[in-house]
């Protein structure tokens, strides 16, 4: 049994035991959460598929922990201009577990 979901302005193709990364959510770290913003819900060939979401599903999830993702270089220049500038970012996300799926 899968589902899609979304969250964050990003969706995610999850099953039961999945551990992923959404963008920062304002949650405690180890309190449970729902998230009933379900795409799609596919239990052994039988597809719900939402307008725009499946009514009454949810995909219930633990969250694990908030951190920090890798940094990346932003490198601007301009040639000929002696223009440069350099910086560096680090998204920030949450870690979940995702514990059951109703539909």
């Amino acid at each position: 049994m899968f589902a899609i979901i979304e969250t964050g302005g990003k969706q995610f193709r999850v099953e039961e035991g999945l551990e992923f990364n959404v963008e920062l959510l304002n949650v405690e770290p180890g309190s449970e959460l729902a998230i009933d913003k379900v795409l799609l819900v596919d239990k052994s060939g039988d597809t719900k598929i939402g307008t725009p979401y499946v009514e009454g599903a949810k995909v219930a999830c633990q969250v694990l922990g908030h951190a920090r993702g890798e940094k990346i270089i932003v490198f601007h220049k301009k040639k000929r201009n002696d223009f440069h500038k350099k910086q560096g970012h680090r998204q920030d996300f949450t870690r979940l577990k995702v514990t059951s799926i109703q539909a």
